[in-house]
């Protein structure tokens, strides 16, 4: 209860007319899609950017840290709000202003209008990313919703796998304008797609506003969900700072091509995409514990070999960065299904704290790569081998506690 006004049951969860089970996963996908795809896909173009514009480097990355900046504190507003009014309204919504702020990035010529429209862009995209995280929850219970996140993570996975090849390929025919447009595009898309779900909301929430708001605060009271977002969220930090350094590493300290650089990061990319299947064939012999465990001790290695040998050659990067993409990959589905299920209402809350908190960290994670390390590589060998054993530590501390509430195992 908040104020004397708990949540009250509103109506059963309708089934997918239009769109029915296959196509239900789809659109969550499409939704799940929109970070990847609002970053990766102009990535390449960072660098041609700063001349284009006649920016330094430093105003560029602001289009970076400002989205995650916006796209995160907007979560705190759309999840609650889900809870009131209803998933699909809360869609349609935020598809709109993310359609509109990516028509005025295309349209923009000076550094400050596209920082501007990305903060925009941002808060209109969280919309999709906390409603389809909420909907989840609203439709799959216990091992069968873990079984959909892995499915789900891994097609939206296919994002960053093929955005960097695609920006590089619209750099070829068009200038960094194009990349905005084809994400103004992919908007319009998924907000026609949007009218097709049906409401799966069972839930409202009574109160005005700031009530609504209060119920973030009611989540975070919960010692298992709030402990599980602290240690799952961190290890978005070495995985992001990543993300924000990758073109710099690849084209100015490895003089690669965008192109040539395109393919390493989707390689990558692709190593993420498995990480989700992976998990689901390892938990049907190992506890979800000792994955988790045998994971973070994965970034850990990982982590020696980028600060060790990274700096060779853009080959032998690649492959120790791999091992530690894979294991964050992996942790993906129990870490997600074990936070949604230490809650049993406040859906679209507990859904934005925790795309806020992973986004709040990547955030962080941007900041932390640009502090001044001996290099780039230097710095990602030492968020990896920091943040796995802080997670890992945290984790063996307190996930047998009592009030941790368990996902059943099933091998």
């Amino acid at each position: 209860m908040l104020d004397g006004q708990p949540p009250v049951m509103a109506k059963p969860v309708v089934q997918q007319k239009y769109l029915g089970a296959k196509g239900l996963m789809v659109l969550l996908a499409i939704l799940g899609a929109f970070i990847p795809l609002s970053i990766d896909l102009y990535l390449p173009a960072l660098p041609g950017m700063a001349k284009a514009l006649n920016a330094p480097i430093t105003q560029v990355n602001l289009t970076l840290f400002v989205f995650f900046i916006f796209y995160a504190f907007s979560m705190l507003f759309w999840g609650p709000l889900s809870d009131k009014y209803g998933r699909k309204k809360i869609l349609r919504t935020g598809l709109a202003i993310y359609c509109f702020a990516s028509l005025m990035c295309a349209l923009s010529d000076r550094i400050a209008l596209l920082i501007l429209f990305r903060a925009l862009q941002a808060i209109g995209g969280s919309g999709a990313t906390s409603v389809s995280m909420a909907i989840v929850k609203d439709v799959y219970h216990g091992r069968r919703r873990e079984t959909v996140l892995a499915a789900i993570q891994s097609m939206v996975i296919l994002a960053p796998v093929i955005a960097p090849v695609l920006g590089a390929f619209i750099l070829q025919v068009t200038s960094w304008h194009g990349i905005f447009w084809t994400l103004a595009a992919f908007g319009v898309f998924a907000f026609v797609l949007s009218f097709l779900l049906e409401e799966t909301s069972a839930m409202e929430s009574r109160g005005n506003f700031f009530t609504v708001l209060g119920r973030l605060m009611v989540v975070l009271r919960n010692p298992g969900f709030s402990s599980l977002l602290l240690i799952f969220s961190m290890v978005n930090i070495p995985f992001m700072a990543f993300i924000a350094s990758s073109s710099y590493i690849y084209v100015n300290g490895f003089k690669l091509s965008e192109q040539t650089y395109s393919y390493f990061f989707a390689a990558n990319a692709v190593s993420a995409m498995f990480g989700p299947m992976i998990y689901l064939r390892l938990s049907r012999r190992f506890q979800r514990r000792s994955i988790i465990i045998v994971c973070l001790a994965g970034v850990i290695s990982a982590g020696v070999l980028i600060l060790n040998l990274g700096h060779l050659s853009p080959w032998i990067l690649a492959l120790s960065i791999i091992p530690a993409t894979t294991c964050t990959m992996v942790i993906r589905p129990p870490s997600v299904n074990l936070m949604l299920e230490q809650q049993d209402s406040d859906t679209g809350s507990a859904s934005s704290l925790i795309a806020f908190a992973g986004l709040t960290c990547g955030s962080i994670g941007m900041l932390l790569i640009s502090l001044n390390w001996r290099s780039y590589i230097f710095g990602l060998g030492v968020l990896n081998i920091t943040i796995g054993l802080l997670s890992g530590a945290a984790w063996l501390m307190i996930s047998r506690k009592g009030f941790i509430r368990q996902v059943p195992e099933r091998r």
